[in-house]
């Protein structure tokens, strides 16, 4: 046990490249301040893709209806403050609760199947919501957005402005703060259990491990902290549409963790960072056609890099998860 012990809180530890990586993040505040609101996005994304990296890559649960709790995150956030509740820390919290508690009742269903029976319904959970909230103008703005949202200063002193300044600081502490938690999560005897799971789903439950229940539990923290994600894109934005519970987004981020390689923490990290870059300077270059050099560059990592970058990169840095 004392063993164990040891070798969890190793495994928690960040290594040297590790605090490379964290503090070249607060690069853009001095190499690059005018994309600050560029950087702010790739945070929030790469958040979202880290969620979507603990029920894929660690629990082996394909999900193609993920911005449902990105959705309701960026909602709840939109519509508090759109009410007068705008103090961002709160209802932060408030989204990623809400965001949790609609993943733990669509968990009890989502456990249930496996391979493209699990695609086809996580996909229909996330068109259902989506024409939910585009019929319910009333509420959400439908198709217009969500008007009226007004997000007070961060501690009543650093406002949201179109510098992203403080857009970015808040975006990437959470982050690093929800990075810690899933990191926690995966190196612990929960989230052994979750690779099992996950290589194995029938075998587990002869060894003690209750397959549906740990699937529930960990589908719910991805969708709390897909639904901070969201919350973030409505605070720092003070804007929420349809989009963000669009086929696309979770589309998006899927070849997102593709990109970076699931199952490894920093793949979704990475794959936000290489393909929100990659989108702008595309869309920069040719905004109507974009999409194909995104498609070429997704072709091309599956191609020569089956396990995304740091897949490929791992003979040379081999990775801890």
């Amino acid at each position: 046990m004392a063993n164990a012990s040891r070798y969890f809180e190793k495994q928690n530890r960040l290594g040297p490249l590790e605090i490379v990586f964290w503090l070249a993040t607060l690069l853009p505040f001095v190499v690059a301040p005018a994309y600050l609101q560029l950087a702010s996005q790739i945070a929030i994304t790469a958040l979202f893709a880290l969620s979507l990296d603990l029920i894929l890559g660690y629990a082996g649960i394909v999900s193609l209806g993920h911005a449902a709790y990105f959705g309701v995150g960026a909602y709840t956030a939109g519509l508090l403050a759109k009410h007068g509740w705008g103090e961002p820390l709160s209802s932060l919290l408030v989204a990623g609760a809400l965001a949790g508690i609609v993943g733990y009742l669509t968990s009890h269903i989502i456990v249930r199947f496996r391979h493209l029976a699990l695609i086809m319904l996580t996909l229909g959970l996330g068109l259902l919501l989506y024409e939910a909230a585009n019929s319910a103008s009333w509420l959400t703005g439908g198709a217009d957005g969500l008007q009226g949202v007004r997000i007070r200063p961060l501690f009543e002193t650093l406002k949201f402005d179109l510098y992203g300044r403080t857009a970015y600081a808040y975006s990437l502490a959470v982050l690093f703060a929800c990075f810690l938690v899933s990191r926690r999560i995966i190196h612990s005897p929960f989230g052994l259990a979750l690779r099992g799971i996950r290589e194995n789903a029938l075998r587990m439950p002869a060894i003690g491990a209750p397959s549906r229940a740990h699937l529930c539990k960990v589908y719910t923290i991805a969708a709390i902290i897909a639904g901070a994600a969201g919350a973030l894109l409505a605070q720092t934005t003070e804007t929420v549409s349809l989009e963000v519970l669009s086929f696309g987004r979770s589309a998006d981020v899927l070849v997102i963790l593709i990109l970076g390689g699931a199952g490894r923490l920093y793949g979704g990290l990475l794959g936000a960072i290489v393909y929100m870059v990659a989108r702008d300077q595309f869309a920069g270059i040719n905004p109507q056609y974009w999409y194909f050099w995104i498609g070429l560059l997704l072709v091309a990592v599956v191609m020569f890099l089956p396990n995304g970058i740091l897949g490929g990169f791992a003979k040379f840095f081999p990775p801890k998860d």
